[in-house]
């Protein structure tokens, strides 16, 4: 018996690469069922997830190019929508500049206008204050006049025509007498 387990023995020791006929055919249908699992099972399953994420993916891309397109679209709008406030608030400032300078000029002119009505008023007023005071004078002059001529001459000028034609000769020859001063 030796020699036949010897010979044995020899057989498997002379090819060790190949193995028995039996562990071949097992594992074949080992494998033949894990191919069948993975084939029919296993990879339609990961395919289908793959699939799925894959369009969840290009989901995602396709919604944040839609965001990204109504975002430049926005951003279009809000930049004219800004350009036409910066516009317009250019043009407001430009209103109230020249409604400024109307209202200032219109202030101007109303101060003008004031100054000459309070210098119109002032020459009045003092024309009036002249006229007032140069009468005040004649009537003092006068006074004084009579009391002088009545002293120079030695009578009395209580007679109010003789005064008065004594003060008006008086006033005119001083009258005279200035106007010719003037005139040098």
């Amino acid at each position: 018996m030796s020699s036949v387990i010897l010979a044995h023995a020899e057989e498997a020791v002379t090819n060790p690469f190949i193995p028995a006929d039996y562990d071949i055919i097992w594992s074949a249908v080992v494998f033949v069922v894990i191919a069948a699992f993975f084939g029919f099972y296993a990879i339609p399953k990961f395919r289908k997830i793959l699939d799925d994420r894959a369009a969840v993916i290009e989901g995602g891309i396709a919604k944040a190019e839609n965001a990204q397109a109504e975002a430049a679209a926005q951003l279009e709008k809000y930049n004219q929508l800004l350009a036409e406030g910066r516009a317009e608030a250019a043009e407001v400032r430009e209103k109230a500049r020249t409604e400024g300078a109307a209202i200032l000029a219109e202030l101007k002119e109303q101060a003008q206008a004031e100054s000459a009505r309070i210098l119109a008023n002032a020459q009045t007023q003092i024309e009036a204050e002249r006229q007032a005071a140069l009468v005040s004078l004649r009537a003092e002059v006068g006074t004084l006049a009579i009391d002088l001529a009545s002293r120079v001459v030695g009578e009395t000028l209580t007679d109010d025509k003789k005064a008065a034609g004594l003060v008006d000769r008086f006033l005119a020859d001083l009258e005279t007498s200035e106007s010719a001063k003037a005139g040098q």
